[in-house]
């Protein structure tokens, strides 16, 4: 009898530090926000826990950009920040998870990490927006 009132004491500890976790994890996760800038700062977006857009800020040499290219600047700049958030929360519940299936289930379910290479650019979109590379 002893040893079920054993067992019982040790599954309520159990559940009590897995609801601990579960409401600093919430926690941990509603504080994450994510930002980013493209490369010569036309656009600066910022994304909330969820990865939803919260603010976009353009600036005087956006005008500059076609319409589509503007366009595509801001969705890529938007889904950078959106990586940046995918990153923090794989790190936050990589600590209460560890290692294994419901962690790889995260994985796969956020953003790749911010310079993970995600193919070829568009060649178009090279000469239109050539990168600059000063050493």
């Amino acid at each position: 009898m002893e040893a079920a009132a054993q067992w019982l004491a040790g599954y309520d500890e159990q559940l009590a530090r897995t609801a601990a976790n579960a409401k600093a994890a919430d926690e941990n996760l509603r504080r994450v926000s994510g930002s980013a800038a493209s490369p010569r700062g036309e656009v600066s977006v910022r994304v909330g826990p969820s990865g939803a857009l919260e603010a976009i800020e353009l600036t005087p040499a956006a005008r500059a950009l076609e319409a589509e290219q503007l366009a595509r600047l801001i969705l890529a700049t938007a889904q950078q920040a959106q990586r940046s958030i995918g990153a923090q929360v794989v790190e936050i519940m990589t600590e209460y998870l560890g290692d294994g299936a419901a962690l790889d289930f995260v994985k796969r379910n956020t953003p790749a990490a911010a310079g993970v290479e995600e193919g070829p650019d568009d060649e178009d979109d090279y000469f239109a927006n050539p990168r600059v590379v000063v050493r």
